[in-house]
């Protein structure tokens, strides 16, 4: 007995891919496609290449006996309490001043967001010629006006990691501050005004209306820093 399969009992072929994607989909690949390279290329890679060099516990044990690491581990971890907080702290601050409506403040916000503008290499490029004992700007204006030679910024431990980072503060407060304001900005301005009308100081506004608004943008700000700022400095020891 013969049995015949019906057109809709075969197995129909899918038809091609580039049949299956609308024109804005292959578009989308098209142009995801540089990033995923470039993502595959300074990343991935870059990670799976350093989980295969630390694959030997005899390295870790030379690094725990290394002086060295154990010196620049302390450091790092002082830069990053140090700096990271206090410069969150003082975003924070700057950032109710500046979202302040006076013309002189406008301007003034122009020249303060100017350092984080500056490429990072000219500015610490720029700042260890101003700071250097021998020849520095800053060294030779206090020679000038005392007749004494000024303090070794940089070779002093103590005194070039306040240096590093004061300029860290310096360059990268600017960014926070922007953050912050956009945070400030999103606050509602009824709360404030019922705020004034109970006789509120400005302490008690920032106190119960702005830092209960405010207060997971500033964690996740005080986080991402802290990330960005430790993969600048790895980047900077390996260079």
């Amino acid at each position: 007995m013969a049995i015949t399969l019906s057109t809709s009992d075969q197995a129909i072929p899918s038809p091609p891919l580039s049949e299956r994607l609308s024109t804005p989909q292959i578009w989308g690949i098209v142009l995801l496609a540089p990033y995923l390279l470039v993502f595959l290329a300074f990343v991935v890679y870059p990670v799976c290449y350093g989980l295969w060099l630390a694959r030997h516990p005899s390295s870790y044990v030379a690094l725990y006996h290394d002086p060295i690491f154990a010196r620049a581990a302390v450091n790092t971890l002082i830069f990053l309490v140090i700096g990271i907080n206090f410069k969150m702290v003082v975003a924070l601050f700057l950032s109710g001043f500046f979202i302040q409506e006076r013309s002189w403040i406008k301007w003034l916000s122009v020249l303060f967001i100017l350092p984080w503008a500056v490429p990072s290499i000219p500015t610490i490029l720029s700042v260890r010629f101003m700071f250097n004992p021998e020849w520095g700007m800053i060294n030779q204006i206090i020679f000038k006006l005392t007749g004494e030679d000024g303090p070794n910024w940089l070779n002093d431990p103590t005194v070039a990691l306040t240096m590093a980072i004061m300029v860290h503060i310096w360059k990268s407060l600017p960014f926070w501050t922007l953050i912050l304001m956009t945070g400030r900005l999103a606050i509602s301005q009824d709360l404030f005004e019922a705020a004034e009308v109970d006789g509120a100081t400005w302490w008690q506004k920032f106190r119960f209306i702005t830092w209960p608004s405010m207060q997971m943008l500033y964690v996740t700000c005080t986080l991402l820093s802290m990330i960005w700022t430790l993969g600048a400095i790895s980047t900077a020891s390996i260079s």
